[in-house]
């Protein structure tokens, strides 16, 4: 999942085989009235039988995967019941907020809730990012499954079939396979998570790439972006993912684009992506941020999908175990959607190395002493959210580092790609690898060497040798120079680490007006700032010279502080610099040639 505000995540869903096993228990029918659409609740009926007494509780999900966030869907549910054969009602009891439980479960036959979409509904706190949660408007509706749909204590790995009642013109967007009379199936509780369902008026677009069919559906609140458009500026990226990866592991995939008031971002899953983006003129620059996005989602095919830990094969959905392999999963996804445009020649080494300058500068404003390995074990909790945005920052650059050093060791024959894929082969959609012993089996698959770069890089948070490393390309690197120019500057940067606007790295000089670490924004002289509005208002800010007042209102300990702020001036330095060696000797040549280009 990339989180627009700091490029944020997520680990799809996997083992979506059917349980034969499973395939014998009790039968479950969903339908979801789409029609009714007045009251922005969904109305959800299950029919069910062959229920015994282990099913006694429904279970709403906590937490989905790759989201890091506590959802609390049963928060949205109204008006839970169950009814048995005859259409009499039992008795059922909240004993949670995501759980209910029933007093009779063998003789439930039917179950019935209406769930409130979570885009419009209001809560107090752990607001569902909108990518993540669900919307019930007139012409069109989006559900991800863990906000609409629930699963009986037992039974999360049973099939489903499920009816969407919906107006006659619309079309449905999904990655679900559909039978013969009209129900969407889904091998378990974890598919359905696995597969969201944009609905409504939509465009459509879809080709063939090498044996996978691509779908793009695009809702587009007044239509200025269309499917095929879509398509027409991923056509490239979608050729150099297939170069990179070898061969798609999948044999259809879909694209889910919603575009309206705001941008949110995108959540991955094993055969299909969704995005929740600002609709505005589909510019070339607009066009490439979209296929920058799609290229990390994409990728997310080959991990989790084909290399995941047995910790996520089955997600835990009442209290989520993190796995420690974030590094992998996201790190790694967007190593390789940067790199899969490098090597593709969508980008060049310039704009390469840019985007390494803009990651390198927000991993400066994140805790330097946070390894990848706290942050991927602490995600779930306050202090990792924090810290979370920086597995798409500092995970990347690791990542990088890493493939340098594999294909040093190489003598550029073999490096992260070349590994990658390899697992991918050996370990595929239904094989896990062992949560406690991966660092091990990587490196044993590549050099000793390798060990002790996840060490220091990945379990630990040692300073990275990027002079070092870049070096070895005949790329020389300066962490910091002064220029002996005066600069304005905030004396604070901003984070989204709990879905809410807050300031953080208050430096010393910013302390002085009483700003304070984890402060939440919210309003700049007097009009509110909000995730929605925040890329428009922010920017103001720029617009203002040192020693100039500014007002701001934050939010500290449950109350509002109104704060008088001054734009403060520094020394500028120029921070992060790369630059070509043009006296480069052949050894670095030919390394950076294998690393520009190994496809």
């Amino acid at each position: 999942m990339k989180k627009l505000s700091a490029a944020l995540g997520l680990l799809a869903l996997l083992s979506l085989a059917p349980n034969a096993e499973a395939a014998k228990g009790p039968e479950l029918t969903y339908s979801v009235n789409l029609n009714d659409r007045a009251d922005d609740r969904f109305k959800v009926a299950l029919e069910v039988k062959g229920l015994s007494a282990t099913n006694n509780i429904f279970q709403f999900a906590s937490t989905a995967p790759g989201t890091y966030q506590t959802m609390d869907i049963g928060r949205f549910v109204h008006e839970f019941k169950a009814y048995d054969k005859k259409g009499r009602e039992l008795e059922v009891k909240q004993v949670s907020t995501n759980q209910w439980e029933l007093s009779k479960p063998e003789k439930v036959r039917k179950i019935t809730y209406q769930i409130s979409e979570t885009w419009d509904t209001p809560v107090k706190e752990n607001k569902i990012y909108g990518m993540c949660g669900t919307s019930l408007e007139q012409d069109h509706a989006l559900i991800n499954g863990q906000g609409v749909f629930g699963y009986l204590q037992g039974l999360q790995a049973q099939p489903m079939r499920i009816k969407l009642e919906h107006p006659q013109e619309w079309l449905v967007g999904t990655a679900l396979a559909k039978d013969a009379k009209g129900y969407y199936t889904a091998n378990s509780y974890d598919h359905i998570v696995d597969s969201p369902i944009l609905l409504g008026n939509l465009t459509k677009a879809e080709t063939n790439y090498e044996g996978t069919t691509i779908d793009i559906y695009t809702y587009s609140k007044t239509g200025k972006i269309k499917s095929e458009d879509l398509l027409q500026n991923m056509t490239t990226m979608l050729g150099a993912a297939h170069k990179f990866v070898v061969d798609f592991p999948v044999d259809r995939y879909t694209f889910l684009y919603h575009f309206e008031d705001a941008s949110w971002g995108a959540w991955e899953h094993s055969y299909s992506s969704e995005y929740v983006m600002k609709e505005q003129n589909l510019t070339p620059a607009y066009a490439q941020h979209l296929t920058d996005i799609a290229a990390h989602e994409f990728f997310h095919i080959i991990t989790p999908l084909n290399i995941h830990s047995e910790v996520i094969e089955r997600f835990n959905f009442v209290k989520p175990t993190p796995s420690q392999h974030l590094w992998l999963y996201e790190g790694t996804t967007e190593w390789a959607s940067d790199m899969m445009q490098l090597r593709g020649g969508m980008m060049d080494l310039t704009a390469y190395l840019d985007d390494q300058r803009e990651k390198l500068t927000i991993d400066e404003q994140m805790d330097k002493n946070y390894s990848l390995l706290k942050l991927a074990l602490t995600s779930y909790t306050p202090e990792g959210q924090q810290q979370y945005g920086n597995i798409y920052m500092r995970g990347a650059v690791v990542a990088t580092l890493l493939d340098i050093r594999l294909l040093e060791l190489s003598d550029g024959k073999r490096g992260l790609r070349e590994v990658i894929n390899e697992l991918s082969k050996e370990y595929g959609p239904n094989k896990a690898f062992p949560e406690n012993e991966f660092f091990d089996v990587f490196a044993v698959k590549t050099y000793p060497e390798i060990g002790d770069f996840f060490n220091r890089y990945v379990k630990n948070a040692e300073q990275l040798p990027l002079a070092e490393y870049y070096s070895k390309l005949g790329i020389d690197y300066v962490a910091s120079e002064k220029t002996g120019k005066k600069t304005k500057a905030l004396g604070y940067t901003f984070a989204v680490p709990d879905g809410k606007l807050r300031l953080v790295k208050v430096e010393g000089a910013a302390q002085q007006f009483g700003l304070l670490e984890g402060d939440a924004l919210v309003a700049l002289n007097g009009s509110e700032i909000t995730l929605q509005n925040a890329s428009q208002e922010l920017p103001k800010l720029v617009a203002l010279n040192p020693g100039d007042a500014y007002t701001l209102t934050v939010e500290r300990s449950g109350k509002n502080v109104e704060l008088q702020v001054k734009i403060l001036e520094q020394e500028a330095e120029l921070k992060h610099q790369f630059k070509v060696n043009e006296e480069a000797s052949p050894k670095q040549l030919a390394l950076r040639q294998a690393w520009m280009k190994n496809m």
